[in-house]
């Protein structure tokens, strides 16, 4: 009886570290995403010379884009290269001519707000440009290389469009009427050729890439 009742005392000790070896362990879960929550929760900084009304977020999104317009200028005649479809190669040649177009639009964008023509660095802009390059250089020449360009190039077109509409919200908002005409028609010019490039990629572009 005694090694019977030695026995049935060893095994609530065995328990109770086990609930002490769960506690400590549900503890330190606890701590750890305590610490995750704050991190994600932490208020950024503004910086020394951040926008301090929407006039000024305006005026940094047109900075933006236009870097971004003038970056996109070195990066179609790669593409256009790269490229092997006749109506892809074409409309990348269009859409080089309308991107000159949008670069004058916004320097007139400048002036009629009575600004500095001046651009910032995009950096969205040169990551999409980094990521087209990319694809061309895992694609063999032709028709998967030529999906992968549209894929790069529509991208970049998203990321446009919405700048486009952006800008084109706060011109409204902040009555600059001359300027709210410029952005809207890049806007549209943006739509049409994302649809152009889809419609090269519906007709049997993606079906030769199989």
């Amino acid at each position: 009886m005694a090694t019977t009742m030695k026995s049935s005392t060893k095994t609530p000790t065995t328990g109770s570290k086990a609930k002490t070896g769960t506690k400590e362990s549900s503890t330190s879960d606890m701590k750890k995403e305590k610490t995750n929550t704050g991190a994600a929760s932490a208020k950024v900084k503004a910086k020394a010379d951040a926008a301090k009304d929407l006039q000024d977020l305006f005026e940094d999104g047109l900075k933006d884009i236009l870097w971004a317009e003038k970056a996109l200028l070195k990066a179609l005649p790669k593409m256009e290269k790269n490229a092997t479809s006749e109506k892809l190669k074409r409309a990348i040649t269009q859409h080089i001519q309308e991107t000159e177009t949008h670069v004058q639009r916004l320097e007139a964008c400048f002036e009629s707000i009575g600004k500095k023509v001046q651009a910032e660095k995009c950096d969205a802009m040169e990551g999409l440009i980094e990521e087209g390059t990319s694809i061309m250089e895992e694609t063999q020449s032709g028709a998967v290389r030529d999906a992968g360009i549209i894929a790069a190039a529509q991208k970049v077109e998203h990321y446009e469009i919405a700048t486009y509409g952006t800008l084109a919200a706060f011109a409204k908002v902040l009555e600059h009427e001359q300027v709210l005409k410029l952005l809207l028609q890049t806007l549209k010019e943006e739509k049409k050729c994302d649809e152009v490039l889809t419609s090269i990629a519906d007709t049997n572009l993606n079906s030769k890439a199989e």
